[in-house]
């Protein structure tokens, strides 16, 4: 039974449908929670959770799939989870106080249970995300709040979504080894397959001034180079087994830098040959799941194995690292600059937590992320600059957000 046919009876169950199997209703609390929630994520997602009060298991669960018209199973289910999975401080993090003040603006979107990632903002202001369980390449208006949904070609589950010049959404098919835009006059696809059988999972991408859609593919240990004008696709793998290639970004020259969320390395790319340059970093746990590249193109990249934010100087080969204010576990996860500093998240902590380092002072400052109705779940994977503040998402919540900062 495929993960789409799970959600479909979880929806009937919890709709109350009269499809709903018998030999599931009956069955006590901790056996459904085990059945339902596993379906469409690990039990690990709920173990290693904060927790929660009663009233804020069910607004997490109705950001998942509308429960409404069960309200006896989503009592007995939010009950449950309140007294197994109660209120902890055991992955509270630790926040470094400062004189930067943070706004956030909220947008939920639409299809429940789709766990929205990676918004990006073009120039004219409109936000795109993907929707990865959904299948769907979501549309957000921030001045008005008007969203749109399109579905995605059967057994994309996109990964991320960039824009080119034109503000064209491309996605990358994670689970069917394609990259593809959608045509905006049109409202059609156009889809790209993988030349090769085992270049399987597009993960993330960056259009360069010439126009060439650079993108990483993760457990198939690649890096792609398409050419939309030729419609030719060149891939390479990394030399170390297992690397993982992750986030990739650009420096001032359009030399495409990518992290390895499998080995303690960076990967440099020759724009014009593809050929690879791999770049050691300390310590045999360290793991990079992104990188963001300053003017002066200095690469950092968060150190998601060991808690660290690290900096690589291409002009020394010096390399230089800082403990996230959360410690060793707090698994920085997205990055990005912006106003003269760096800042990500720390991944495992409860509320989320946001990080900006000065570049200036190379001083730390970080907050708690808030959420709507006090359900701190996260988390953010990807983070980038937009046209007044971060573009960031909450997988979990189904929520983008825009943050803005004063002093």
């Amino acid at each position: 039974m495929d993960k789409e046919h799970n959600r479909y009876i979880v929806a009937m169950i919890l709709l109350g449908a009269a499809t709903a199997p018998l030999s599931v209703m009956s069955k006590e609390p901790s056996q459904l929670v085990e059945q339902l929630c596993s379906s469409c994520h690990s039990l690990n997602n709920i173990e290693h959770r904060a927790g929660y009060s009663k009233a804020h298991w069910q607004t997490l669960m109705s950001y998942m799939i509308d429960t409404s018209a069960n309200s006896q199973l989503t009592e007995e289910l939010s009950a449950y989870l309140a007294n197994n999975y109660s209120v902890n401080a055991k992955r509270e993090s630790k926040v470094v106080s400062g004189d930067i003040k943070l706004q956030f603006k909220y947008w939920q979107v639409p299809t429940l249970g789709q766990r929205a990632r990676d918004p990006v903002q073009g120039e004219n202001g409109i936000i795109w995300w993907v929707g990865q369980w959904g299948n769907i390449l979501g549309r957000l208006n921030p001045k008005t709040g008007d969203m749109k949904e399109y579905t995605l070609p059967s057994g994309t589950y996109a990964h991320s979504v960039s824009l080119d010049k034109n503000q064209t959404p491309w996605f990358l098919g994670n689970k069917n080894g394609t990259v593809g835009y959608l045509d905006l006059a049109t409202e059609q696809f156009k889809v790209y397959k993988m030349p090769d059988n085992k270049a399987r999972d597009p993960h993330t991408g960056v259009f360069d001034d010439a126009g060439t859609f650079w993108f990483t593919l993760q457990h198939s240990n690649m890096i792609g180079k398409l050419n939309p004008h030729s419609d030719d696709i060149k891939l390479v793998t990394l030399p170390t087994a297992g690397s993982r290639p992750y986030g990739i970004k650009l420096d001032s020259n359009g030399t495409p830098w990518v992290s390895c969320n499998g080995s303690n390395c960076l990967i440099k790319v020759d724009k014009s040959s593809m050929k690879l340059t791999e770049i050691k970093l300390p310590g045999a746990n360290t793991h990079t799941r992104r990188l963001a590249i300053t003017p002066d193109d200095m690469v950092f990249y968060v150190n998601s194995g060991l808690g660290k934010l690290g900096r690589y100087n291409p002009k020394t080969a010096k390399i230089t690292q800082w403990d996230n204010p959360s410690g060793e576990d707090s698994h920085p996860y997205a990055i990005e600059y912006a106003d003269n500093a760096i800042w990500f998240n720390e991944s495992a902590k409860r509320p989320e937590t946001l990080v900006r380092f000065d570049l200036a002072t190379e001083t730390m400052q970080s907050w708690q992320i808030p959420s709507k109705e006090g359900v701190y779940s996260g988390l953010i994977r990807h983070m980038r600059m937009g046209n007044n503040g971060l573009i960031i998402h909450q997988t979990a919540t189904n929520q983008l957000a825009e943050i803005t900062w004063s002093k």
